[in-house]
């Protein structure tokens, strides 16, 4: 692609509808001074001075898929309480269309809670419910689901589990036979729990360590070969059409059966890597659904991944400095 088609494919994001669907959460931050010692225990004291909140799980894909310039739909399950309503009000703010959030009586929104004293963290304290949605709240997901799908028509779907029981697998099979009736590309950022469970998925995005652990791989050597049998092992399981595994400082790799390739980081000055699997499946995803290009996808979602290991913190994608990386790296 020479720089014109780059910035004819970033245009073409904006005309894009997705569905972002799995856990969404709260990430805290409360920052603080440590000077002492508890009389109480042998602890610090922390006196906080400051406290932020951000998007966390799936909604952090969501805003990345936002920050490309797509329209975004979240569907998902929070706790009817204050930190829902927090959550979903930090949502909007940002632009993600919350109308088919379901708020649960039995369950509470996930909060994660960082202490933090001169950059370091003290402490965090997870309030959470990991348990799988009951029957009758999965009948409300999988209906939230279909109304969207129906009323929005979206070009694609990204499946996010972060393993905290809004994923169960009679919902993911629901969804996908919803995506494939309706035309609608699916791509998954799976966890160990419902690993097998995404049958027939377009993109299929685990890391290196949870294929390995999932298919009971055992040692630390990765070559193609050994990546391309997996995506063999993969394949029988799952039936799916694109194997693209993340392989942490060593690049992605991607596998559809008529190509195959691992494409290699580029050279970064590594600050933080909190966040980078999110960035990775929203480019990834929002890539082929514009462009259908597999080897484009991996190599832009590969960069994207870098770029947000420079910024400490979670952060989303700058579409603006993706599209010059791109037009640096890879325009021709």
């Amino acid at each position: 692609m020479n720089t014109a088609e780059f910035d004819k494919l970033f245009e073409s994001f904006s005309f894009l509808k997705i569905g972002v669907i799995g856990d969404i959460m709260l990430d805290t931050y409360w920052w603080g001074k440590v000077d002492r010692i508890s009389p109480e225990a042998p602890v610090p004291v922390v006196a906080v001075s400051n406290k932020e909140q951000r998007i966390g799980g799936a909604g952090n894909v969501a805003l990345n898929v936002a920050a490309l310039g797509a329209s975004v739909t979240i569907i998902s399950v929070t706790g009817n309480d204050d930190e829902g309503n927090q959550l979903i009000s930090l949502l909007n703010q940002n632009d993600l269309n919350t109308e088919y959030i379901h708020k649960s009586e039995d369950r509470i929104t996930t909060n994660k809670i960082r202490i933090i004293s001169r950059n370091q963290h003290m402490m965090r304290l997870d309030a959470e419910v990991t348990t799988s949605l009951h029957s009758s709240e999965e009948e409300k997901l999988i209906s939230a689901f279909l109304k969207y799908a129906e009323d929005e028509k979206p070009q694609l779907v990204i499946l996010e589990d972060y393993n905290k029981g809004v994923l169960t697998e009679k919902c993911i099979r629901e969804i996908i036979k919803i995506c494939k009736k309706n035309n609608i590309l699916t791509a998954v950022d799976p966890k160990r729990k419902n690993f097998f469970a995404y049958e027939g998925v377009d993109i299929f995005k685990p890391n290196l360590h949870e294929v390995k652990e999932s298919l009971n791989i055992l040692g630390k050597k990765v070559s193609q070969e050994i990546l391309e049998d997996m995506h063999k092992h993969l394949k029988e399981k799952l039936q799916h059409s694109i194997s693209f595994i993340t392989l942490s400082e060593k690049g992605v790799f991607y596998d559809s059966d008529n190509e195959c390739a691992i494409i290699p980081t580029h050279i970064r000055s590594i600050a933080d890597v909190s966040g980078a699997g999110d960035t990775v499946i929203a480019v990834a995803s929002v890539v082929y659904a514009a462009s259908k290009n597999i080897r484009l996808m991996a190599e832009m979602a590969n960069i994207a991944g870098g770029l947000v290991c420079e910024e400490v913190g979670t952060v989303a994608i700058n579409k603006n400095k993706l599209l010059e990386e791109c037009k640096h790296l890879l325009a021709v």
